[in-house]
């Protein structure tokens, strides 16, 4: 026998069906959107490349049977080893700050997070200020900066780190203590630089894809590809997170555990993507934003929508960085212009509801 109880249960089913349905075409549409994106972004520049040139240029070099030869070498250098490599770089940082922003939100449960709130911007830019100051004693740039953005947040985690638990209001404080403390540091280094290193320090700061190339690309694809397969893979557990530590307990999963895990994750993608074109702010913080106004809360969804948005994003502000005037600007300066008034808008227009209040 049919009830009302199990009719009304059967459709509220078909609603969230039907509800995650939308959502996956939605996901599929963005992608479609990124895809668009990367290839407008090849063709704008100093030097006009087609849409054809960018299909046969790519095809002659990854397919065994189209001869390289067979393309124009001019095209081949701008599109393959100049464009290409760069757009998809962006794309990998995108992604990496927007998950990362995604997954420190949830953790914390604080929508005012960002992926640098642990000192990881401030860790990073001493080890690559060091590099520069001293290039012929330590390691390259990129691995000293890598290297110190794990150590500063390692550091605020053992300095938060008590009886056996990590409180997030200790979490934030010691991240925000060894932040100010490596960006003394890097005040020092500046401070004792000489003009041409203190100019490639602040270039640095303000970050940027000028020399990207296809092995930064294949350093450090893999490794955010395994993050946010891993971070993906969780999401429903960072949804459990985000309701708080007692309740996360009561329905089984270890908070401690698991927030050790996700900010591990976020803290290599983070740190890899930095390393390798300098401090890109706002993206962490405005991407996971802009996806709750479109997809909702639940990470299942958040996680990876967030990931293209901050990718297509990324893509944009690269694009406007080296093609508005004829000098390239930094992009952390696009970002940074672009971000604070979309931040001012979101609460002037959506006020506490557009931060889960």
């Amino acid at each position: 026998m049919i009830t009302v109880s199990s009719l009304n249960q059967n459709r509220s089913i078909l609603f969230k069906l039907l509800s995650s349905n939308k959502k996956i075409v939605l996901i599929l549409i963005f992608l479609g959107i990124l895809v668009l994106t990367s290839l407008f972004a090849i063709t704008c520049g100093n030097f006009n490349i087609e849409f054809s040139d960018i299909f046969s240029v790519i095809a002659a070099n990854i397919s065994p049977f189209t001869d390289i030869e067979s393309v124009n070498r001019l095209h081949n250098t701008i599109i393959w080893k100049i464009r290409l490599p760069r757009i998809i770089l962006a794309i990998n940082v995108g992604i990496a700050l927007s998950i990362s922003g995604a997954v420190f939100q949830g953790c914390f449960k604080n929508p005012l997070v960002e992926p640098y709130i642990l000192g990881i911007s401030s860790g990073a830019a001493f080890g690559a200020a060091l590099g520069i100051l001293f290039p012929s004693f330590f390691l390259s740039v990129q691995a000293l900066a890598f290297c110190f953005a794990f150590i500063a947040v390692a550091a605020a985690y053992f300095l938060a780190h008590t009886r056996g638990e990590t409180p997030i209001i200790m979490l934030i404080l010691a991240g925000i203590i060894i932040g100010s403390i490596f960006s003394a540091f890097v005040g020092i280094i500046k401070y004792l630089a000489q003009d041409s290193a203190l100019r490639e320090i602040v270039f640095w700061l303000m970050g940027g894809f000028y020399y990207a190339n296809w092995d930064d690309v294949i350093l450090i694809s893999p490794i955010i590809f395994v993050s946010f397969s891993i971070i993906w893979l969780h999401s429903w557990k960072l949804n459990i997170l985000s309701m708080g530590d007692d309740e996360a307990k009561a329905l089984g999963v270890s908070p401690e555990k698991f927030k050790f895990l996700f900010i591990i994750l976020a803290t290599l993608s983070t740190a890899v993507a930095v390393s390798c074109v300098g401090i890109i702010a706002w993206v962490g913080l405005m991407m996971p934003h802009a996806t709750r106004m479109v997809m909702g809360p639940d990470h299942r969804f958040l996680i990876p929508v967030s990931a293209i948005f901050g990718a297509i994003y990324l893509i944009i502000c690269d694009t406007i960085a080296r093609t508005l005037v004829n000098a390239e600007i930094p992009i952390g300066i696009i970002t940074s212009i672009l971000g604070a008034p979309y931040l001012f808008y979101l609460i002037r227009s959506r006020g506490a509801s557009a931060f889960g209040g």
